[in-house]
């Protein structure tokens, strides 16, 4: 990639207007190309950064990176998949991509989730997070009167639902939903409610968990992570992170995967055993209603 320039912190590369290979997208005044090395976004090993670190994490890639049409300048680099297993190499590599996006002011936004994966769900988790941002930065710095309602927030948009009912329109979970109801009729799950709950951890990221009873003793359950380094994806992550844990659920109930379940009262016991640990959460616990089977 030629470089047209840095921003201001005089190591992130910004992206010439002609690339030779088109973007995936173009929205919202952003451009967003997929499968980008750390070393096309950032010139020369960066202070602090190691030569051997440097040549390991130069050569990683992100899945998407999300540039300012107008200046080049990336805006945020995406990735989405599962969270690698502790003291593996490829955990060593995230923690030395993060260290050098650190190192040079890069925003960086992961997805962990053993289900969701960017070739398959990256584009609209992309197009959304730029939606979201620009509905928020749209209302920035507008307080209300007191006596005007406040600003409705993007996820909780009302509109027509795929299943002809009204409810919020930017909930992403709402075609697992239907699909949940659409199954407890087929006779494939036992209740048609997905539920959920989100967390935010004070030192970690945000955390959801979503599930759906496909027998009475048995659940299927996804949890995802969002980790938002340097960036903010326009909604609280942590409604995100469950919203995204219930696409994942209804990934696997579309494909039928509902082998791998967890024990009702196995699940209820996760929930509580979270449930003591709200000094560790930003806002507490806010889902013990969940803790009794």
């Amino acid at each position: 990639m030629t470089s047209i320039g840095s921003d201001d912190r005089g190591w992130l590369r910004a992206v010439p207007a002609e690339t030779g290979r088109d973007p995936l997208l173009s929205r919202a005044g952003q451009r967003v190309f997929a499968a980008r090395r750390l070393s096309d976004l950032v010139q020369g090993r960066p202070p602090g950064v190691t030569g051997s670190q440097w040549t390991s994490a130069s050569r990683a890639s992100f899945d998407f990176v999300v540039h300012a049409a107008d200046t080049g300048r990336p805006i945020v680099a995406v990735e989405i998949g599962p969270v690698p297993s502790a003291g593996s190499a490829q955990q060593r590599l995230e923690r030395l991509k993060d260290a050098v996006s650190a190192a040079v002011g890069l925003p960086v936004l992961r997805i962990g989730s053993p289900t969701l994966r960017a070739a398959e769900h990256g584009r609209r988790l992309v197009e959304y997070v730029i939606d979201a941002r620009a509905y928020a930065a749209g209302g920035a710095g507008v307080t209300p009167a007191e006596t005007e309602p406040a600003p409705v927030g993007f996820r909780d948009i009302l509109g027509r639902l795929p299943d002809g009912r009204t409810g919020p329109v930017n909930d992403l979970g709402a075609l697992t939903r239907a699909a949940a109801v659409e199954a407890y009729v087929a006779g494939q799950v036992a209740d048609p409610i997905v539920r959920g709950l989100h967390v935010r951890w004070a030192d970690g990221p945000a955390q959801g968990w979503s599930w759906v009873q496909v027998r009475p003793d048995a659940c299927l359950i996804e949890r995802v992570s969002v980790t938002e380094h340097r960036f903010s994806c326009g909604i609280d992550a942590a409604r995100l992170a469950e919203d995204l844990a219930t696409v994942a659920v209804g990934e696997r109930l579309r494909e039928r995967a509902v082998a791998d379940l967890l024990p009702r009262a196995e699940l209820t016991a996760q929930i509580a055993a979270l449930s003591l640990r709200r000094d560790e959460l930003v806002g507490g616990f806010a889902f013990d209603h969940l803790c009794v089977d």
